[in-house]
């Protein structure tokens, strides 16, 4: 009787889940004006494989604006898209591998997608140019954004993780880590960065008004 309950106790401390640690790190950013307020969101992706769990996000439209502005989510996570104005959205996303059209839709409605491939998303209204955001959807469900300084922290479960730190200004930043020890900090350079006019859904200039 004392191996089996030996076993069962072995087993049982084999299957709790391992605590997770908390792991602090910095974004270092060149080329950033003190006054801009630029979202700079962190994922850590396990290099020792795991599952993610996805969710359930809004990216509200209101007062002709995306609400917010940057939006990060684990792959396979469901976006929401409520239109809380009273007038007509048209959501889309040219970029790839999914670009998606929402198509017209009215005040009090919500339309929705799930995001099944990790990539950046720019997403724009067809009837309104000034209406523009990023969906970050992220190959894990450690995701976080960084304070004003840089600052950033993600509770992690031990093991070897890629860190990438992101910015709609700049190329994404990756330094690998492992639980435990010093963590590198990550460089984003917005120096190059130029704002560029998109286009409506069919690549056309929109409307003069």
């Amino acid at each position: 009787m004392r191996k089996v309950a030996g076993l069962i106790l072995m087993s049982l401390v084999l299957t709790l889940p391992v605590p997770a640690a908390p792991v602090t790190g910095r974004v270092q950013i060149k080329g950033r004006s003190a006054r801009s307020s630029v979202t700079t969101i962190v994922y850590a992706e396990s290099l020792d494989g795991g599952r993610v769990q996805p969710g359930q996000f809004d990216l509200v439209q209101r007062d002709k604006a995306f609400l917010p502005r940057v939006l990060a989510v684990p792959v396979g996570s469901t976006v929401n898209f409520p239109n809380e104005d009273l007038i007509f959205h048209n959501v889309f996303s040219l970029s790839r591998p999914a670009p998606f059209d929402l198509g017209l839709y009215r005040a009090g409605t919500s339309k929705s997608r799930i995001f099944s491939a990790p990539a950046t998303y720019r997403v724009f209204c067809n009837i309104h140019p000034q209406m523009a955001a990023t969906i970050v959807v992220a190959p894990t469900s450690y995701i976080t954004e960084t304070d004003a300084n840089g600052n950033y922290r993600l509770d992690l479960p031990p093991g070897r993780y890629r860190i990438t730190a992101w910015s709609e200004r700049s190329e994404p930043a990756s330094v690998e880590i492992t639980v435990g020890s010093t963590i590198p900090d990550a460089v984003l350079d917005e120096s190059r960065f130029i704002e560029i006019h998109h286009k409506n859904k069919f690549g056309l200039d929109y409307p003069k008004k």
